[in-house]
Parts: C-alpha cells; sequence; structure tokens
C-alpha cells in the first residue's frame, strides 16, 4: 500500500467517507446493465426478467458479503488479489488481480461502446468512436486528482442515477393511475404470459442480469482507502444490496406496466424509448418538439455510463497499484502523484479502453453485446474466486475475530458456485456468447504462462 520516495512514504490515501463507499457501489451496479442491457433482457424473457433479477441479486449479495467479511477483518489495496494470494496460493493471487483488471477494462469498453449511441440521440452525425474517446479523456483526467475528488465525482454521478430511478417510479406510477393510454399491469401477463419463452431464455436471462450486478463487489476495493472500514463496509453492502434490488424490479416493472414489453426494441435504452413512444411530455420550442421525459431520462443513462467508466478507472488503476506491490506487475505502477493517485497504473488502463474506441470504429453495430458477454465471463472467475477464496478464508482465521459475517456459510458458497457454473453452461447456448466461454481457458492459460515467466525471472 505505499511506495518509498526518497525518504518520504507515500500511501493511498483514506478519504473515502461512508457515503462514498455506498455510493460507489451504487454507481458500479446501476449503469449501462439496468439502462441499455435491460432492453436485451426484457426482449430474451419477457416479464420473467423480474424474477431473474430476484436470483441474480441474492447471488449477488451472498458473493458481496463474501468480499465483505475479508475486507473488514483485513482492508486493504487490491483486496480480491491480495486475498487470493494469501489464503490460496500465488497463481491464484495472480489470477485475481489480473483477471479483476481484465474484467474492468471490458466493463469500462462496454460503458464506452453505449455512450456514442445516447449522444446520437441528439447528435446523429457524431460518430460513436468521438464520444467515447472525448469521455475516455475527460474521466482520465478527473482520476489523476485525488481520491475525495474522486468520491464527491463519483457521490453525485450514482446521486443522479438513484435521483432518476425514483422520478421514474414516481412518474409511472402516476401515468399508470391516471390511466394514460396503454399503460396498464395487465401487460405484464397479456402479451404471451407472464413466462412467454420458457424456462431455457429464463436461464439465459441471467447472464445480461448478472452483468447489470457486476461492480457491486467494488465495495471491497474501497476497503483500502476508507475511513472506517469495519464499520462502513458492512453498513454500506446492507444497504445497497436492498436499494439495487429496488430500483431494478421496480424501475422494470414500472416500463413494462406503461407499455407492452414486446414492443420496446433493443434500439436504445428502454427508458427513452418508452417515453418517446408514449408521447408523453412533448413540448414545443424554438429548436422544434422536444419530449421532456425521454430528453431526462437520455441525460441519465448517458451520466450512468461515464459514472459506471469512472468507477472502472478508479478500480483499475488501484488493482494494477495491488498487483505491483505484491510483485506481480511492474513496480512502475506503484508511482504515485502528488494527489495520491497511482498514475502510470490509471494511465495504462486507460489506454488499454481505447479498444472500444477502435472497436466503435470499425464494428459499431452490436459492439455492446460483444463486450458484454466477455465481461460475464471474466466476472464470473472473479465471483468464483471470492467464493473459493473466503472458504479458504474462514478456515485459517479465528471465526470469534471477525465482525462480520457471511450468512449460510458454507451453504451460501457452494450455491453461489452452482449458480456461476450454471451461467457459463447458459453462454454456451446462445451463439452471441459462446466464444466468450471458450475465451475462459484461454485467457487462464495466458495468465499462467505470464505467472511462470515471472517467476523464473524472480530466480535470476
Amino acid at each position: 500500500m505505499s511506495q518509498v520516495a526518497g525518504k518520504e512514504e507515500i500511501k493511498l490515501k483514506r478519504g473515502l467517507k461512508n457515503r462514498h463507499i455506498q455510493m460507489i457501489a451504487l454507481g458500479g451496479a446501476i449503469g449501462t446493465g439496468l439502462f441499455y442491457g435491460s432492453a436485451e433482457s426484457i426482449a430474451l424473457v419477457g416479464p420473467a426478467i423480474l424474477l431473474a433479477y430476484l436470483l441474480g441479486g441474492f447471488i449477488i449479495y451472498l458473493i458481496m458479503t463474501m468480499m465483505g467479511e475479508m475486507s473488514t477483518h483485513e482492508p486493504v489495496a487490491g483486496a480480491f488479489s491480495h486475498f487470493s494470494y494469501k489464503y490460496w496460493g500465488e497463481f491464484p493471487g495472480f489470477l485475481a488481480g489480473w483477471n479483476y483488471w481484465f474484467l474492468y477494462i471490458l466493463v469500462s469498453m462496454a460503458e464506452l461502446s453505449v455512450i456514442g449511441i445516447y449522444i446520437q440521440v441528439w447528435f446523429p452525425d457524431i460518430p460513436l468512436w468521438v464520444s467515447s474517446l472525448t469521455v475516455l479523456i475527460i474521466i482520465t483526467i478527473i482520476n489523476l486528482f485525488s481520491i475525495r475528488i474522486y468520491g464527491e465525482f463519483e457521490f453525485w454521478f450514482a446521486l443522479v442515477k438513484v435521483l432518476a430511478i425514483i422520478l421514474l417510479i414516481a412518474l409511472g406510477a402516476y401515468l399508470i393511475l391516471t390511466g394514460t393510454d396503454g399503460a396498464s399491469i395487465a401487460n405484464l401477463w397479456q402479451h404471451g404470459g407472464f413466462f412467454p419463452y420458457g424456462i431455457k431464455e429464463f436461464l439465459l436471462s441471467l447472464v445480461i442480469v448478472m452483468f447489470s450486478f457486476g461492480g457491486t463487489e467494488l465495495i471491497g476495493i474501497t476497503a483500502g482507502e476508507a475511513d472506517d472500514p469495519k464499520k462502513s463496509i458492512p453498513k454500506a453492502i446492507k444497504q445497497v444490496i436492498w436499494r439495487i434490488l429496488l430500483f431494478y424490479i421496480l424501475s422494470i416493472a414500472v416500463l413494462m406496466i406503461l407499455h407492452p414489453w414486446n414492443e420496446i426494441g433493443t434500439d436504445g435504452s428502454p427508458f427513452v424509448i418508452i417515453f418517446k413512444e408514449m408521447g408523453f411530455g412533448i413540448v414545443n420550442t424554438p429548436l422544434g418538439e422536444i419530449n421532456i421525459p425521454a430528453t431526462f431520462f437520455n441525460i441519465v443513462v448517458l451520466s450512468a455510463a461515464i459514472s459506471v467508466y469512472n468507477s472502472g478507472i478508479y478500480s483499475n488503476g488501484r488493482m494494477l497499484f495491488g498487483l505491483a506491490e505484491q510483485g506481480n506487475a511492474p513496480k512502475l505502477f506503484m508511482k504515485l502523484n502528488r494527489n495520491s493517485a497511482p498514475v502510470v497504473a490509471i494511465l495504462f488502463s486507460s489506454l488499454c479502453t481505447l479498444i472500444a474506441v477502435v472497436i466503435n470504429f470499425l464494428v459499431p453495430e452490436g459492439a455492446f453485446m460483444r463486450i458484454m458477454s466477455l465481461a460475464v465471463a471474466a466476472a464470473t472467475i472473479t465471483w468464483g474466486l471470492i467464493v473459493i477464496v473466503q472458504y479458504k478464508f474462514r478456515k485459517q482465521v479465528d471465526e470469534k475475530s471477525l465482525t462480520f459475517k457471511v450468512p449460510f456459510y458454507p451453504i451460501s458458497n457452494f450455491i453461489a458456485l452452482a449458480f456461476l457454473a450454471l451461467l457459463l453452461v447458459m453462454m454456451t447456448q446462445s451463439g452471441n456468447m459462446v466464444y466468450a466461454v471458450i475465451v475462459i481457458p484461454i485467457w487462464i492459460i495466458v495468465l499462467y504462462i505470464g505467472f511462470r515467466v515471472k517467476k523464473r525471472l524472480e530466480k535470476h
């Protein structure tokens, strides 16, 4: 967690308050998966997507508590890699660190890939890659400032998303109660039933659902810079999970009640599409007709994508910093600037996300789904490692010393692993996702080769 520069020891600063940690977790989870990916999941499974979010939310809660148990007992930077290294072995630690970094590179790329789609709602002539590149540069600069500035930036970004969802739910309830044309609770079962496509599609929708929940484990990353991790981490986990479930399930339920789910489509955010098609809230201005709700929610979904990209650059920088401390990455990544931000690690991670800009330039159609499936595959490795490492962690520590414990241990570990295995199996059943499953063993082999090279260099 530190580096020596001359006679001074420079450390990551503990500048995150409880409100920052809670909003970072919310900001990481309430993003493109909900605002954009929900269109794909609704089209895939219909109203049954509500049950998919309940099931996925339960599993991610178990995984969050596993990460939280270890982080509150031993708050460190680069938590995933640290715990895997300490309680399982050298290669699991190496794998955990680099895979989590790779995961958030992919998540960051997914966010960048849809930013241009939102911008084109207003400015259709701006290429997708131009919008992506502009956001990349701005967010990278912000992350080079102090952690407190990052925390405040993410706090307000996440707050905008939360308030927007609350407003959506309230507005939706008003439109439903006042009998707006097309709005009916019967929309949840009238168009083919609650389960219109059967169990296979329901299980397949879990892949997109779990992408939506990705980011909640950021709570563990923040432990190294939290003011009082033993209190703030458990509190954040308990408060965040029910809020996420409430926001996801209520907001998507409102959307499907307002408008027949089978007419939403997948050409943009359903939060924007539905209000456009309803024609509600249109006003005439000197610039022409403006749909106020659709415009407002397009601003929100754009800020949501930027917010999650912000969280991605933050976590990537800290993970590379932790890897460098362990000797699993070049020591160059330990270099901090005057604001105690890991400058080289942040810049390198940001440079890697430029691949998203290239993808949007070369193949703008379908870029999001390609990157998303890879992100879920990488997330499955990370979540699986958390489950296994926490099981091993519990075997090696005094249970009485734990201030925060995983519920239903060890049954919860077996349930989570079975679910993750199911996730990979379902990905093999989709032509758009099967290649991501194939990448997993290749990626692990590449990392193992890198690990052996590192060990050989250490001997010389």
